[in-house]
C-alpha cells in the first residue's frame, strides 16, 4: 500500500504545483515592429521581484517573451539610438537608464521616454496598466491584453509619431542627423509646478491639463498626458497576458541609429470613446465575474488535474485493498 500512496501523493503534488505556477505567472510578449533596433528596458517596482532581464536588444521584427510573477509591478520602455564606446560603456540617446550596460539593473529611463506601466493582481484581483507620456515620448507603443476579462480590458498606447509634430521647445534633436528623436514633457522642459503637478498644484483639483499635455492627448487619447490624467488612461484586466509592441503601425518609422533613411508618416491615433475607468473603489471590481484573477484556463486545467490525481489515488487504494 505504501507504493501507491507515494505515487498518488507525487501526482497530486506535481499537478498542484503546475496549477499554482500557471495562475501566478503573467506573460509579456515584447514585439519590435520598428524598422530599426530597439533596446527595451525594464524596471520593477520597489519591493517586488526583478524579472529575468532588465534590458536587452530587440532587432527589427524580433519578439521576446518574459514571465512575471503574481503581484509584480513595474514599467517597460524602449531605448533608441544606442551604442557602445571604445571602453565598452553602453548608452542610448533616448530612454537611457544610466547603467552603462545593456541591462538596466534597477535603473529607470531618463526622460523623455514612452512608458508601459503595470501593477499585476491589484485591487479586486485586477491588473492595472497604462501607457504614459508623463515623462515625455520617444517611441510609438501599444499594449494589448491577451485573453483577459473586464469592462475596460482593452488595448492602449500611443501609435502616433510625435517626434515630428513635437513643439520646438520640447523637441530633443539628434546631434548627428539634426532630426527629432524624442519629445519632452512640459515638466521636464520647464520645471514649473503647474506642469509637474507639484507644490500648490499637487492635487487633481489644482493641476489641470496644459496646452502642452493637450498636444499629447490629442495625438494619443488613451495615453497618460499629465499626472492626473486617470479617467481615460488607466485600464484593468483580470487573468490576462500582455503584448507590448513598439511601432505598432506599419507606417510608423524613424531614422535608425545606424543612419539609414526611412520615411516618417503620421499615423492614426488610438481612439475608444467607450473607455470608462473602473477604480479600486468601484464595487463592480469585486464582482464574481471579474474578481477571479487566479481562475482562468490554467486554473481549470489545474483543478481537473488535481481531481484526476485524487481519483487515481483512490483507485490505487482499492486495488491494494
Amino acid at each position: 500500500m505504501a507504493q501507491p500512496t507515494v505515487i498518488a501523493v507525487i501526482c497530486v503534488f506535481i499537478l498542484s504545483h503546475s496549477f499554482i505556477s500557471g495562475v501566478q505567472a503573467t506573460t509579456f510578449t515584447i514585439v519590435n515592429k520598428c524598422d530599426y533596433v530597439v533596446w527595451p528596458g525594464i524596471l520593477s517596482n520597489a519591493g517586488v521581484p526583478t524579472l529575468s532581464t532588465t534590458g536587452f536588444t530587440l532587432q527589427s521584427g524580433e519578439t521576446k517573451t518574459i514571465t512575471a510573477p503574481t503581484s509584480w509591478g513595474g514599467r517597460f520602455w524602449g531605448r533608441t539610438h544606442c551604442s557602445q564606446d571604445s571602453t565598452g560603456k553602453f548608452s542610448c540617446l533616448t530612454g537611457d537608464c544610466g547603467s552603462g550596460k545593456l541591462e538596466c539593473s534597477g535603473n529607470g529611463a531618463a526622460p523623455p521616454a514612452t512608458l508601459a506601466e503595470f501593477t499585476l493582481d491589484g485591487a479586486g484581483g485586477f491588473d492595472f496598466y497604462d501607457v504614459s507620456l508623463v515623462d515625455g515620448y520617444n517611441i510609438p507603443m501599444l499594449v494589448a491584453p491577451q485573453g483577459g476579462t473586464g469592462q475596460n480590458c482593452t488595448y492602449t498606447g500611443c501609435v502616433a509619431d510625435l517626434n515630428d509634430s513635437c513643439p520646438s521647445e520640447l523637441k530633443v534633436m539628434s546631434t548627428d542627423s539634426g532630426d527629432g528623436v524624442a519629445c519632452k514633457s512640459a515638466c521636464e522642459a520647464f520645471r514649473q509646478p503647474q506642469y509637474c503637478c507639484t507644490g500648490e498644484y499637487g492635487t487633481p483639483d489644482t493641476c489641470k491639463p496644459s496646452s502642452y499635455s493637450e498636444i499629447f492627448k490629442t495625438a494619443c487619447p488613451q495615453a497618460y498626458s499629465y499626472a492626473y490624467d486617470d479617467l481615460t488612461s488607466t485600464f484593468t484586466c483580470a487573468n490576462a497576458d500582455y503584448t507590448i509592441t513598439f511601432c505598432p503601425s506599419p507606417n510608423t518609422s524613424q531614422k535608425s541609429s545606424q543612419g539609414q533613411n526611412t520615411t516618417t508618416t503620421t499615423t492614426s491615433s488610438l481612439t475608444n470613446s467607450t473607455m470608462v475607468y473602473q477604480g479600486a473603489s468601484d464595487d463592480s471590481a469585486a464582482s464574481s465575474a471579474t474578481c477571479t484573477h487566479v481562475f482562468g484556463s490554467h486554473a481549470i486545467a489545474g483543478i481537473v488535474g488535481i481531481t484526476l490525481a485524487i481519483w487515481w489515488s483512490r483507485q490505487l487504494f482499492y486495488l491494494v485493498d
